[in-house]
């Protein structure tokens, strides 16, 4: 099986620019709306009623936001549409990570504050307070196990330590520490229950966050995978590690996805299915064809290369926003570094650039670890493509050159390999020192950074 040219899928177009400014907005008003909430209960007042009590109002305000938070973060990472084709998941997976962190250090506030301000009240030590607050208070060991929850899903030494796919599968455990927070609100959250429009608003937020995650994190893939019944057609060695998979399926033109795109993949293979993974379409999608290209890098990827003819397939997506949207119709400057060169080969099947208008420059380590030879040949007399291999070891630092051509200033480098390229729309992907270099020497080559387009897949 080979790629060849396909059209130009219509798309629906982004979102405009001044929608980030109503996101945004969106999400400082809910913060607001808890704080004036809170003051309308009393908080504010309680504040100077002496240390103990305002030390509680204090709880109960982290307690609060860090909930709101909780909430923003679940909407951020459940894939809504509107979100995704705006913002992009590199965006978004950046402010769900700082709302997270927010939430976790709010959090930790609350417990404290609420456990100072109860033992002031109550002349009791610390410790037993904290026990008799788990212990007998209605919903409060739901409460430590949400806390529990959320402290090993989001500390950075344990992400750190955990392969991708543990570390993924028990972050959605997140989900379950959010829904084990709501009875705690329910029985003892004062401000929950303090008025008619606290009540409205809490459960208004707690639906919107659920019915997000029904919709467009369960519903819509579970939808999408029944209606089009992918399944494996072939699996084909490219290099080195490196391996394609030809994927069939019922009205595959009807699956809203364009090259440049990637897709969250569960290969119903045996043990470690449910486990999704992110892959790239590295060919344009066809009406009952579709293509990734994965690099072995242990854990589950190395199954890839052993799946079988016929395999079903579940499918999450599309994401990603490095499309042919982006460019506009001038020239093309493309740079991949190792797999990274996927999405960018789907895009240089897809765009309808001229003889001599694109250009190639794809980074390896050596020979062997080019993938896609005969494919950029093709590209190269077919389309008048231009390819040029950077072949070398890895610098100390994050180069996007081979060692052997450090001495070489990178702006001038870039400009050697595509001399139009300040005028070029350039598409960028590998990991992410590389990608920083790369966006560095673009720069300093007179492209403005509005026609730099990347994606970031790291966790």
């Amino acid at each position: 099986m080979t790629a060849t040219v396909a059209g130009r899928r219509a798309v629906r177009p982004a979102p405009p620019a001044w929608w980030a400014d109503v996101a945004g907005s969106l999400a400082a008003l809910s913060l607001l709306v808890v704080t004036a909430l809170w003051t309308a209960d009393g908080g504010a007042r309680e504040l100077l009623a002496g240390a103990a009590t305002g030390l509680t109002s204090l709880g109960r305000l982290t307690g609060l936001l860090s909930a709101d938070l909780m909430l923003i973060q679940v909407v951020l990472m459940a894939r809504v549409p509107l979100l995704e084709r705006r913002f992009g998941q590199d965006r978004i997976a950046r402010w769900h990570r700082l709302a997270g962190f927010t939430s976790f250090h709010l959090l930790l506030a609350h417990v404290l504050l609420t456990v100072l301000g109860y033992a002031g009240t109550a002349r009791r030590g610390v410790l037993a307070e904290t026990w008799d607050l788990v212990v007998t208070y209605p919903g409060m060991l739901l409460a430590t196990a949400a806390l529990a929850l959320v402290v090993v899903t989001s500390v950075r030494a344990a992400r750190r330590r955990l392969r991708y796919e543990s570390w993924h599968l028990l972050h959605l455990y997140a989900y379950l520490g959010v829904a084990l927070a709501l009875p705690h609100q329910l029985w003892t959250g004062a401000d929950f229950l303090a008025s008619p429009a606290a009540r409205a608003y809490w459960w208004t937020v707690y639906l919107l966050a659920l019915a997000s995650v029904l919709s467009w994190r369960l519903g819509l893939p579970a939808w999408r995978s029944l209606r089009h019944r992918i399944e494996v057609a072939a699996v084909v060695p490219e290099a080195p590690g490196i391996t394609s998979v030809w994927l069939r399926g019922r009205d595959l033109h009807r699956l809203p996805v364009r090259a440049g795109q990637f897709l969250l993949w569960r290969f119903l293979d045996g043990p470690g299915w449910s486990r999704a993974h992110p892959y790239s379409l590295s060919a344009p999608p066809h009406r009952d064809l579709m293509r990734i290209t994965v690099k072995d890098l242990g854990d589950d990827s190395a199954r890839v290369a052993a799946l079988r003819p016929g395999t079903r397939v579940l499918i999450e997506g599309p994401y990603g926003r490095l499309t042919g949207q982006h460019w506009r119709g001038g020239g093309l400057t493309m740079l991949a570094c190792g797999v990274g060169l996927t999405p960018l080969l789907a895009l240089l099947w897809e765009l309808p650039y001229a003889p001599g208008q694109a250009v190639l420059a794809y980074r390896a380590r050596t020979p062997e670890d080019l993938a896609f030879s005969d494919e950029l040949d093709r590209l190269a007399a077919e389309r008048g493509l231009v390819v040029h291999h950077l072949v070398g070891p890895r610098a100390s630092q994050p180069s996007w050159l081979p060692a052997y051509a450090e001495g070489l200033a990178d702006a001038e480098a870039l400009r050697r390999l595509s001399p139009d390229v300040a005028g070029h729309d350039v598409f960028l992907c590998g990991p992410g020192g590389w990608v920083d270099a790369v966006r560095a020497a673009a720069r300093a080559a007179g492209v403005p950074d509005a026609h730099v387009h990347h994606e970031l897949f790291a966790w």
